[in-house]
């Protein structure tokens, strides 16, 4: 018999095991899905996971721009990140979170990402030999696990530093 656990018990595991990781192996990645891409992001880049709280959405910007989250009396442009690289919205509740990554790097910006996907050794990945280069000046490096699942590293400074990031507004 499987012991089955439930979601507030896998966010409090996914919190420990995340809080560990931070004062422990700084080479540690986290797993996440946005849309139909899986992305690695170095925990020193990423913050706080948490579900996603109402938007209140911003006029005249992109629609991968979700809008403003109030996290604890801060505020946090909301960015799909499926919808920013042309994939489905991403429908907040459910598996869907909001990955802080701004806030080290002197901006409060939020990734809203399908799912949590936990804790990533980065031994565990190797190049794609067949991943090429990608146009997308934040995709870091290719990478294949052990079951040949593809996923991609992500540059957070370079993603917010990027224009097409940074320009949310309709033109």
């Amino acid at each position: 018999m499987t012991k089955r656990l439930s979601l507030r018990e896998f966010q409090e595991d996914l919190v420990r095991r995340f809080a560990e990781a931070q004062s422990g192996n700084r080479r540690a990645l986290l797993g996440v899905r946005a849309g139909r891409e899986n992305w690695l992001v170095n925990l020193t880049d990423s913050g706080e996971i948490l579900p996603a709280p109402p938007l209140a959405p911003v006029p005249l910007t992109h629609d991968w721009f979700r809008g403003l989250a109030n996290v604890r009396g801060t505020l946090f442009s909301v960015v799909d990140f499926s919808a920013f690289h042309d994939g489905p919205l991403t429908v907040p509740g459910g598996p869907a979170r909001l990955l802080l990554v701004g806030a080290r790097h002197g901006t409060n910006c939020a990734l809203l990402i399908s799912s949590a996907l936990g804790l990533r050794n980065p031994d565990d990945f190797h190049t794609d030999p067949d991943g090429g280069m990608d146009e997308r000046p934040w995709v870091a490096e290719r990478l294949l696990d052990s079951r040949d699942q593809h996923w991609l590293r992500l540059d957070v400074p370079t993603l917010l530093a990027h224009r097409g990031f940074l320009q949310a507004g309709l033109e």
